[in-house]
Parts: structure tokens; sequence; C-alpha cells
């Protein structure tokens, strides 16, 4: 950053701007989830863990999703700031709390970044040696791919929505075509609809299952985030986090029923189970040809650095309301006033994530590992903030009284909560199985890995609580501000 640049990046506490419409923040969200990454990287592996039934899952976890929606678009109405997770916890449950659910939130979107930019850098780096090229180390491209989204993420949002919009389009239309193409080819034994009946929802584990299909929605919650930065807020949020929920359920149904009939029921298993990276590819190959497989190659490698643009856009956003509200460094909370873009929040978020991928450098955890590991700290922690944004939505409209709609207060709230803690029961339990942490006999077990990893979740909260306690006893007036920060945006 020049000296020039630095002088109006700290020139006050300005307001992020833009003028996004429902339509671009509603792709940045669905970016976020990175959709084709998911059909080809977790479906399969759903597909071995729950079986013909997983499709019907992606719509289960919509109808909780949806729940959860209708309380947050509801507070957001009245609780106008960037924070989102941060902002509502804090207005719902009280300051400590919001604080602990920044800290978790920033853990949980950062672990995901780091998990798919590594995971990026080693398909590229593969990509090429398979065409015949040299083998060149994964990480300078996860290292270039950083550089850039640090670039756009400095710049004003509305540069990164139009990159987002032509990525996500273009990935979501070759799989539409892949499953139309599998549908006039009558599928590998036929069409049918059996794997959305009740009884193939009951097979094999539904549970881990339900624990995939959230952990796909990841980001679809975000679009709170970029409320200072969009026309018409309250219609504007509310079309893009209904919208994105319903187009993301929906697309990952009838994709993940595409590939099923594309392999056949009977042969999904050992289909997948040859290698469950490739299956993707292999099907494409398959009613597409060489060329389409190809395509779906490169729109895989488009759909993860779209995801990690998104992810970045949100994790700065936190930092700025973070910097806003005296808890991290104050110039985190700065816009820049020429791009009206949290820029210096956009620079440290890029710099912590080249300190996660150097740590999975030297440590050897490697980009496969780093991708299962860290995106099981995305899927609880996830699913915890959705939770205690439920109970926040209850107890705020509870206190208010700001609204009297029922069904908004409290009925979708306490349904969506109720949801929520059984899909995050389920998380826990099986999350050695979600982390691939097992023993010498290939039987999951709370080892070495899911401990580090679950101490790594909870380090979020307890952060966020000393801090919230510290500042309250130390600072009153800091503590007090922060909801008023927060407001005033």
């Amino acid at each position: 950053m020049t000296s020039t640049e630095t002088k109006k990046a700290d020139a006050g506490p300005a307001r992020l701007t833009g003028k996004l419409g429902a339509v671009a923040v509603t792709f940045m969200v669905i970016a976020a989830a990175a959709p084709l990454t998911v059909v080809g990287g977790l479906m399969p592996i759903g597909y071995l863990v729950h079986g013909e039934g997983f499709p019907a899952m992606f719509l289960v976890a919509t109808a909780i999703l949806l729940l959860f929606a209708v309380g947050l678009v509801a507070m957001s109405r009245h609780v106008p700031d960037a924070g989102a997770f941060f902002t509502y916890i804090s207005h719902g449950l009280g300051r400590v709390p919001g604080v602990s659910a920044a800290y978790l939130a920033l853990i949980c979107y950062t672990f995901v970044q780091c998990a798919v930019v590594s995971f990026l850098g080693a398909s590229i780096s593969g990509d090429i040696a398979l065409l015949g090229g040299p083998e060149i180390p994964w990480w300078l491209f996860t290292a270039a791919a950083i550089a850039i989204f640090g670039f756009l993420g400095y710049r004003h949002i509305e540069l990164s929505s139009r990159v987002l919009v032509v990525v996500l389009v273009l990935e979501m239309a070759v799989v539409l075509v892949l499953t139309i193409a599998i549908a006039a080819q009558n599928g590998a034994e036929g069409l049918s609809l059996n794997s959305f009946t009740f009884g193939k929802i009951l097979e094999g584990s539904p549970a881990l299952g339900l624990m995939l299909a959230i952990a796909a929605f990841i980001g679809f919650e975000s679009a709170v985030v970029f409320r200072s930065e969009v026309r018409d807020a309250n219609r504007t949020i509310a079309r893009a986090t209904y919208g994105s929920a319903i187009i993301i359920g929906v697309f990952y149904a009838i994709a993940g029923w595409g590939l099923l009939m594309g392999i056949g029921p009977s042969q999904v298993v050992d289909f997948v189970l040859v290698d469950p990276a490739t299956a993707l590819a292999r099907v494409t190959d398959i009613y597409l040809g060489p060329v389409g497989g190809v395509i779906i190659a490169v729109l895989f490698l488009g759909s993860m650095f779209a995801a990690v643009l998104s992810l970045h856009n949100v994790i700065a956003r936190y930092q700025f309301a973070m910097g806003r509200a005296g808890l991290l460094p104050a110039r985190l909370g700065t816009v820049h006033q020429k791009h009206g873009s949290p820029a210096v929040a956009s620079l440290v978020q890029s710099l912590t994530a080249v300190v996660l991928v150097i740590l999975v450098i030297v440590t050897g955890i490697g980009p496969a590992n780093a991708f299962a590991w860290f995106a099981g700290i995305g899927g609880l922690a996830i699913v915890i903030l959705y939770a205690g944004t439920c109970l926040a939505v209850i107890v705020f409209f509870r206190r208010t009284q700001a609204e009297s709609n029922v069904f908004r207060t409290i009925v979708a709230p306490v349904l969506g909560f109720i949801g929520l803690v059984i899909a995050g029961y389920f998380i826990a339990i099986n999350f050695p199985l979600l982390v691939n942490d097992l023993d010498a006999d290939g039987n999951p077990v709370f080892g070495v890995v899911s401990t580090v990893l679950l101490v790594i979740i909870a380090a979020g909260p307890v952060i966020g609580i000393v801090q919230g306690l510290i500042v309250r006893a130390r600072s009153p007036k800091v503590y007090a501000d922060i909801t008023k920060h927060l407001d005033e945006d």
C-alpha cells in the first residue's frame, strides 16, 4: 500500500459503500458454497456414507436453513451492520457471547478458505503434470491465488462480484448440461426418483448425509455481511438470503440425482471407491466426451477460486466490524476512500492466509489433509454459529418487541434451532469420520487429529469470552460502545 493510499484508508470511520443488487449478492453468497467443488468433491463421499438417498438430504438441509434464515432476515432489518454472527449474537445474547461468536466465525471461515485455496493449488499443479507439463510446487499456485483475491478484495466490492458472477454461472451451467445429457441418455440404469423416497433417505447413515449436506451450504448466510454495500438493504438482503438457500439446495439435489443416475444406483459405491476425486470427471467423460471432461476440470478450478474470493470478502468484513468495535486494531475498521472497501482488513486477511498455508507446508499436512481437516472445523463451527444466531433472534425479539410476527420471531427460529442442534450433535459424534481420523483397523476414533481440531474450534469462543470479560472490566466505555458502533453502521 502506498503512503497516499494508507492515508486514505485511515481517513476515519467511513461506511463501506456499494450498489450491489440482489442478484450480485446472491451469486457472491452461492460462490462461497463452491457448488462445483461440492458436486465433484463432497457428493461422491456422501454416496459412500449415506447411499442412494443422499440427494434428498440437500432438500432436508434447505428446509432447516430456511427456518434459520427467516429469523436472520427479520433481525437484519433492525440491526444494520457488516458483522453478521458477531452483530446478531451481540444484540441478542449480549456482548461477550457476540465477541465469542466473532472469533469462532473467523476461525471457521479462515480455515475453510485455507483448505480450499491449498487444494486449488494442488489441483492446478496436478492437472499440469497430468497433461505432460513440469511438476510445479502446489504452493506457488496457491500463493498466486492469494495475491489475486487479495487484490480483488482490496478494491471495490463490485469488482469481486463481477468475477464471481461469471465463474458461478459457468460452473452451474456445465453441471446442469451434464444432468440434462444424462437424462437424455436415460442414465446408466434408467431414470427414477427412488432416491427421494422415505425408505432410501433412511438407508445407510442419514445422520452423516445430513451433516455433509449442511456443510455444503457454508457461507449462504453471508448476505447480511454485505448490508452496507447494497441498494435497498432490507429487500436485497432478504431476497439474496432466501434465494441463495433455495438455489443452492435445489441445484445440489438436481446435480446429486443426475450424478447418481449417470453412474447407476447399484454401481455408485463401487464407482466412487475407485477414486472419489475423479468421479465427476469420469461421469462427464462418459456423457459429454473428453471435451466435457476438460471443461469440468477447468471450471472445477474456477469454482474453488470463486469460493476463496467470496470467503476472503466475508472474513475481511468480520475483521472490519471487530476493528470498528475496538476488539481488533482500529485500522482494520477503516475504509478506503477511493474503493469504499475494508482495504486494511483485506490485506491482513491475505497475510493470514499466507501464514496458514506456510503452516500446511512446514508441518507436512499437505493440501489433501488440509482440505479434509479444515473443512471439518468449518462444518462443526458453522452449525454452532447458526444455532447461536437462532437463539439470539428469539431473545432479541422477546426483549425488544420490534416485530409482532410470531412465525418470524419465534416459531421459525425455534424450529431452526432444534434442527441445527440435532445436526450439530451428529456432526460432533461423527467428527473423527468427518476428518478421516481412523485407528489401525480403519475405525473412526477421537485421536490426535480430532482432538487438535476440536481444540482449535473451542479456542475461538474461549478467546472471545476472555477478551469480552477483560474489556468489560478494564474498558467499560469500549465494552458499552460495542453495539453502539454496530448500530452506527
